[in-house]
């Protein structure tokens, strides 16, 4: 099959080469290449930043990434770039009308706008996967959200003309639901991880005596990095590291870092509460391997893969109980649920887990089982190819149904955490 990606801001590129990779990046990147070791063909079109960049790059074998102009060749915010979206779908049609895709999958809404707009009259099937809902970004931040004004009725028209959405979590396929896109429309795949690479075995990162919980994550207030702060007042005897934002020699020039640290003095555990900046994606796993829980309580998030590799280096995670948590974690079984914005139940949930060392080895364990089982990105690209069959309308073919994810009523459970 000749698919056709579209991420019209995140280059997969970005991912190899580890300079401003975001999660979008590394998904299509990941995904690209999963799928093509199952014998396809995949060309991703993403806007051409560096005029000095050739049009065509092989990124491995059956994989190469388009560079379309639409635009300035230069790096421009994610909210300027709308006004080149129809410059870009003019050439991807023009591209798909020489080499023809049997199929379009789009990353994002502007990619979704643009490749609906280019493939309106070739008759190309088109799936979309919005990665993040203006709806729900706007819901939590409100006139934090510098969104353009345009995205969501722009989101609204996306998925009501694609073929299918392919949601990251069952979440997001509810508030498509109260969109009104029916569920038949809606396949639930999730982002993946590399499970070759995340692994409960293989080197750690050096570390001392106390108990250390790690925050892994962009350094914006959505993610709730504050909240664990406050948390660890309730946990005297730990550490906890915060890895993500600018490069260490930089990280005090982000308003968030600054704010951050202030909290940490506000709740006198500044002495406890380590600053790591960002870290090389290559140093994650081992960094992971160092710690004895992974905490990750967002507002709001569309999927947390950062939970996900914690889980497969079977680390017991403790999330807020949003978004794709509510799917990754098992509450009760791979780690602990909270409400997100709660620094007294999350801390209490904190404690619980590093004074129970029975427990957390269970929940490691089962949560690397289920990382294997269900995030690897083999699994989300045979997902994802059953969602291009059945859009291309092979025989036989089916939507994915939605996972079941056990749950725990609401409320203190046996094993002392909270949801």
């Amino acid at each position: 099959m000749r698919i056709a990606m579209v991420s019209e801001h995140a280059s997969p590129l970005a991912a190899i080469s580890g300079e401003d990779a975001g999660g979008q990046n590394v998904h299509v990147a990941e995904l690209a290449t999963a799928l093509a070791a199952r014998g396809h063909e995949v060309a991703v079109y993403t806007r051409r930043t560096d005029a000095e960049k050739p049009d065509t790059v092989s990124m491995g074998p059956g994989v190469r990434v388009e560079h379309v102009r639409a635009g300035p060749a230069a790096p421009i915010s994610k909210d300027e770039l709308p006004r080149y979206m129809p410059e870009f779908a003019q050439r991807l049609r023009a591209a798909w009308r020489i080499h023809r895709p049997d199929v379009v999958h789009a990353h994002f809404w502007m990619s979704g706008f643009a490749s609906l707009r280019a493939a309106n009259t070739l008759g190309l099937p088109v799936l979309q996967t919005f990665h993040a809902l203006g709806t729900v970004k706007h819901r939590h931040q409100g006139s934090d959200d510098t969104s353009p004004v345009d995205r969501i009725p722009t989101e609204r028209a996306v998925a009501s003309q694609c073929d299918m959405v392919v949601a990251t979590s069952t979440e997001e396929r509810r508030e498509l639901g109260e969109w009104g896109v029916p569920p038949e429309r809606v396949a639930v795949v999730p982002c993946g991880v590399d499970t070759s690479r995340f692994t409960p075995k293989g080197p750690a990162a050096a570390r001392g005596d106390r108990p250390r919980l790690l925050s892994l994550g962009r350094l914006v207030r959505r993610k709730g990095v504050d909240t664990v702060i406050r948390a660890l007042a309730e946990v005297p005897e730990a550490e906890l590291v915060i890895a993500g934002g600018a490069d260490l020699d930089r990280l005090w020039t982000q308003p968030e870092a600054v704010r951050l640290r202030m909290v940490a003095e506000r709740m006198g555990v500044e002495d406890r509460v380590r600053f790591l900046g960002c870290v090389d994606r290559y140093e994650v796993p081992a960094l992971l391997r160092s710690v004895d829980a992974a905490v990750n309580v967002p507002w709001y998030e569309p999927f947390g893969i950062s939970t996900v590799e914690a889980m497969a280096c079977g680390v017991p995670v403790v999330a807020s109980r949003v978004g794709g948590h509510v799917d990754t974690v098992v509450h009760g079984e791979t780690g602990l649920l909270v409400p997100p914005r709660s620094p007294k139940r999350l801390g209490r949930a904190m404690r619980w887990l590093l004074s129970d060392e029975g427990s957390r080895s269970s929940f490691a364990e089962a949560a690397a089982e289920r990382a294997r089982e269900r995030y690897s990105w083999a699994e989300v690209a045979r997902r994802t190819e059953e969602c291009y069959l059945h859009v291309t309308g092979t025989v036989g073919a089916g939507v994915p149904a939605p996972r079941a994810v056990s749950s725990t009523p609401v409320g203190t459970t046996a094993r002392g955490g909270e949801e």
